[in-house]
């Protein structure tokens, strides 16, 4: 037992362990930092399998898998209200300060932001993704963010590309979004304790195997670079349905004996993957900022990546080397980085990376952005309802009916429910010496 020193923080999205990607990985070291820093962390999601209800992870982070299943790519089914008595219990319950919804595609993030505006808790949005403007899914997903960043306390973006989009698709105020880069774990992703033979070079491809992560393009790269280059060879890991595209490529090409299809690998398995190549390649038609490329950089990979979205922030320039999203400068950009191969020493990436990237760095910025969200006065009811309304002739009116039926509700929970009703849970903070005997909950995860 004891006290908690600072914010008493929620963490909702539907994306975490024990799932894995940027999302999740984002989520999971940002809470043990802050939790680090002397803060209480709380996380809410959706179940995964039979995994429901309450759950502990290391450093004492608390989980809450609410028994609500995953609908459509990870997601919960949008119900609008059916969230508010378990959002408005964890609220109370936890004695929360601040909730901080993770990435715009995330129902439960949107709902459960929603609802805390309504009790008048401070809220804080980060978005991991880039979106367009022209497609009918951008426009409809674009205004759902609007609805839910009207009220935003802050927001935060992983890069300027990201701050950029966000500001353009949600009207937020400039000045009221701050950008945060994700890190890497270099202690988990170290390079190999001996040099590889330069004799065969290695590329290593890690992705989830869909169009939007470029898989259409390894399916023309790959050919090329091995009719150029004998003595390279490439594995690929990571499944998804462009996954066929590839083993199609193989089998046309007869290349069984120099692609290596790995198919999902478990982020424990990463850096062992990572380690036994050369140059990392990431083929991405959009990114706001590539967890994959730091955790390659800290391994001693050389990077080839597309120039999109946020990815030329990420790492300097004599790390990586940029090609435009076209088969044929792609495969220029590979031929330029196997013949710098030889000035590259991995264990000077790897001590460069530290200096870089460091997840406690990043708590430390999240938490200037939480000091500065509760320093914000609460609006009436009224002034938010104009707030919403300024959101379109037609989506204004919307939005400010979905709220004025979210306020309504919440006061019939009260009648029904007082809040004193609700007992709040004693808090647990782990000793440093209980905190090594718990060890991480993140065995089976599956890569990104």
């Amino acid at each position: 037992m004891g006290e908690w020193k600072r914010h008493r923080i929620l963490m909702v999205s539907d994306f975490f362990y024990p799932n894995f990607g940027g999302v999740e990985n984002h989520i999971y070291y940002l809470s043990q930092c802050l939790l680090k820093l002397g803060h209480k962390v709380v996380v809410m999601t959706h179940a995964y399998n039979n995994r429901s209800g309450v759950r502990y992870m290391t450093g004492g982070l608390k989980v809450y898998y609410v028994p609500w299943r995953p609908f459509l790519m990870q997601n919960t089914f949008p119900t609008f209200y059916g969230t508010l008595p378990i959002v408005r219990t964890i609220l109370i319950r936890e004695k929360i300060s601040l909730v901080h919804g993770h990435q715009a595609f995330s129902t439960l993030c949107h709902e459960a932001l929603m609802h805390a505006r309504t009790m008048g808790y401070k809220v804080v949005f980060t978005d991991h993704s880039l979106y367009g403007f022209a497609d009918a899914g951008s426009i409809h997903m674009n205004k759902v963010l609007q609805f839910t960043l009207a009220e935003v306390s802050q927001a935060i973006c992983v890069s300027h590309t990201s701050k950029e989009n966000t500001v353009l698709r949600s009207g937020l105020p400039p000045e009221k979004v701050f950008v945060i880069p994700n890190a890497v774990d270099t202690a988990m992703f170290k390079p190999a304790p001996e040099r590889l033979s330069s004799h065969e070079i290695v590329i290593v491809v890690i992705s989830r195997l869909v169009y939007r992560k470029g898989a259409d393009l390894l399916v023309e790269v790959i050919p090329e670079v091995c009719r150029l280059y004998p003595n390279v060879r490439f594995i690929v890991g990571g499944d998804g349905p462009k996954r066929v595209r590839l083993e199609e490529m193989r089998e046309k090409h007869s290349l069984q004996d120099r692609v290596e299809m790995l198919g999902a690998v478990q982020h424990s398995q990463v850096r062992s993957v990572l380690i036994t190549g050369h140059i990392f390649l990431n083929s991405s038609l959009t990114e706001a900022f590539c967890i994959a490329i730091l955790e390659a950089a800290s391994c001693g990979l050389l990077t080839v990546s597309t120039r999109v979205g946020g990815v030329p922030e990420v790492l300097p320039d004599d790390m990586i080397v940029l090609a435009k999203p076209d088969p044929s400068d792609m495969v220029q950009a590979i031929k330029k980085a196997i013949s710098i191969l030889p000035k590259i020493d991995p264990q000077e990436m790897h001590n460069r990376m530290k200096e870089l990237y460091n997840w406690h760095d990043v708590a430390k910025r999240t938490e200037i952005v939480y000091d500065r969200a509760l320093k914000f006065s609460n609006q009436n009811f009224l002034q938010r309802l104009s707030r919403y309304l300024s959101c379109g002739a037609w989506a204004g009116k919307l939005f400010c009916l979905v709220m004025i039926i979210d306020f309504l509700l919440w006061h019939l929970l009260q009648l029904w429910k007082p809040a004193e009703d609700i007992e709040e849970v004693p808090d647990f903070i782990l000793s440093h010496d209980q905190d090594e005997g718990i060890s991480q909950d993140n065995e089976n995860q599956t890569l990104r």
